[in-house]
């Protein structure tokens, strides 16, 4: 007599969010509950029987809880995949698992909440135009630049003037925020007039010369890193050890040579121009990448799953703490609010899910898929950057699993450029 057939009624609840009401027939639960059995038998021990060698009815009184958890961790997952495949349904995050009925000698059944991804009923896609113009690079974003690099090597010299805007001051100061512990610091160096330290510290020490001490009262923005300081008012004691000024060096041929192996300044600027128009254009192809997207998603009204959004905003976070690291300062010991955070960058996570959903499905309305050769090519890239031979990249990525993610990035870059090639591209109006 063959197996009664489980039941598997599917609710929706939002667009995303699907409730599946599973009941798994009696001959199923039964041959579950007998493999359970035998299983805890295999490792059962009591006083006076072998391990493996106590008998059934004592294993039912002494392990009937072992039994039931053999049973709900071996069926249910089983069931709930196979109600998952007979829905049709492609979950994107773990069951919420409710109303569980287990018990020995009856039918199983349980339901399951999750969320799904959208179904993306794609519209026009191609042929729209997009208002765009690429910025071209000038002679003063040159001359900016060249002007930078005249401030990096720059040499600071003491002075007994006072302090200026522009010039590098070198102080002791206190601290003392109302109602905290004062902190101190020696020897504290920063640029005049560029925001590096409290605006009423910044302005009190113009004028000052080395030697020079003074007290002001300054009050901290309600954005401080330090929650504990946010919008809080205190005083400051500043004293001025040294003043430096900036002397720049000349524009000149012998600058062009410190910089690199340019014998002009004039092959200097050429150089810098070409790296100028080089990332122009990078920015450029993002800003309309950008557009491509904006109006793409104008016309796709779609839900997203909150379990996508979330694994996003995780990505970011962790995106926010990694950067952190870099500059040398460790997320651990920063105070986060991390509901504010995460009200802040939840538009932005949901942005980012929808584009990547619906690169997808465009990419799989149109066949668009990197070719083997393409991966190759990239991990060729990757293995000239790392200087590494391109079979040990390849078998570290595969490990990994970045390999996939290559193949994903190429994937949704291909999309992006098939996007383009199908838009009008025109000026602004």
């Amino acid at each position: 007599m063959p197996e009664a057939a489980m039941k598997v009624d599917v609710e929706s609840l939002e667009a995303c969010k699907r409730r599946l009401s599973v009941e798994a027939p009696l001959d199923v639960v039964d041959k579950a509950w007998e493999r359970a059995y035998s299983r805890v038998q295999k490792q059962a021990s009591l006083p006076g029987f072998r391990k493996g060698h106590v008998p059934r009815s004592l294993v039912k009184l002494h392990f009937a809880d072992d039994v039931r958890r053999e049973v709900a961790e071996h069926l249910i997952p089983d069931l709930y995949r196979q109600a998952v495949s007979e829905a049709k349904l492609e979950p994107v995050n773990e069951p919420d698992l409710s109303d569980v009925r287990l018990e020995e000698g009856t039918p199983l059944s349980f339901k399951a909440v999750v969320e799904i991804r959208p179904t993306i009923t794609l519209g026009e896609y191609k042929d729209f135009d997009i208002e765009h113009a690429p910025t071209p690079i000038s002679e003063e974003n040159v001359d900016t630049t060249l002007q930078q690099m005249r401030e990096q090597h720059a040499e600071l010299r003491s002075v007994e003037r006072p302090a200026a805007p522009g010039d590098v001051a070198i102080v002791d100061y206190t601290l003392a925020p109302d109602g905290l512990e004062p902190s101190h610091e020696s020897g504290y160096a920063f640029p005049i007039g560029e925001g590096a330290v409290l605006p009423e510290i910044d302005q009190t020490v113009v004028g000052m010369r080395a030697g020079e001490e003074r007290e002001v009262g300054v009050r901290f923005s309600a954005e401080h890193r330090r929650e504990e300081l946010r919008g809080k008012s205190g005083q400051a004691t500043v004293k001025v050890v040294e003043v430096k000024e900036k002397v720049l060096p000349a524009l000149d041929d012998d600058l062009a040579k410190q910089l690199g192996e340019f014998d002009t300044l004039e092959a200097l600027r050429v150089e810098v121009r070409r790296q100028l128009e080089a990332r122009r254009e990078r920015e450029d192809k993002l800003a309309l990448e950008g557009k491509v997207i904006d109006a793409l998603l104008a016309r796709h009204e779609f839900s997203v799953p909150d379990a996508l959004v979330m694994r996003q905003l995780q990505h970011q976070v962790e995106h926010t703490r990694e950067r952190l690291r870099r500059q040398g300062v460790d997320p651990d010991r920063i105070q986060w609010d991390y509901d504010k955070l995460i009200t802040d960058l939840r538009p932005g996570a949901q942005r980012a899910v929808r584009r990547a959903l619906l690169l997808e499905a465009i990419s799989d309305a149109e066949t668009i898929a990197p070719t083997d050769a393409d991966v190759e090519a990239e991990i060729e890239k990757l293995a000239t950057a790392s200087r590494r031979p391109a079979p040990a990249v390849r078998r570290m990525m595969e490990k990994s699993g970045d390999l996939d993610a290559l193949r994903s990035g190429l994937r949704e870059q291909q999309t992006l450029d098939f996007l383009i090639r199908h838009a009008t591209v025109h000026p602004r109006g």
